[in-house]
């Protein structure tokens, strides 16, 4: 099979990425043509086995990331581009690259954390116990700024770690 759909897959998350980090949002005029390519790419070239392969892993792509949404952790458009990832990459393939997603956003959410100073409390915790042998907590402070995680590039890392290992580069 080409490389050319998963080019274009690429270049489809790469525009994500830049929306969801700009905009925090990702928006409906790239999702859906790039669901609608991913099944037409795969109906042409298998035929009937391949628009069930593309519409399997388009609903796989949406249901792993619909209970998240429906619980206000991360947005529609998120959702709807891990369906148009399942759309290129079927079921089994979207499923990889949801895990994949997973650990870098996990990752993504610490780094985040850190750099917002939510760590600050518990290294002054450390660094009082290796001194004093005590533990002491000092206050929690209120925090105005929540930093905000695009998981659309979460979402764009974790299918390339796929694509890359899927195609053995």
């Amino acid at each position: 099979m080409s490389y050319i759909p998963f080019l274009f897959l690429i270049f489809a998350l790469l525009i994500a990425s830049v929306s969801d980090l700009r905009l925090r949002k990702i928006p409906n005029w790239l999702t859906y043509p790039t669901m609608i390519v991913g099944i037409f790419f795969y109906t042409g070239f298998k035929g009937l086995e391949g628009f069930i392969f593309s519409i399997e892993g388009l609903g796989v792509g949406i249901a792993v990331l619909i209970i998240p949404y429906l619980l206000g952790g991360i947005g529609a458009g998120d959702v709807k581009l891990m369906g148009a990832v399942g759309g290129f990459l079927g079921p089994k393939g979207v499923f990889i690259a949801f895990l994949f997603t997973s650990i870098v956003g996990g990752i993504y959410a610490i780094v985040l954390l850190a750099l917002h100073g939510y760590f600050d409390r518990y290294w002054a915790i450390l660094k009082t116990f290796i001194l004093t042998r005590k533990f002491i907590y000092p206050s929690i402070q209120k925090r105005e700024d929540k930093p905000k995680l695009c998981y659309g590039v979460a979402i764009a890392l974790g299918t390339l770690i796929t694509i890359v290992i899927h195609l053995k580069v």
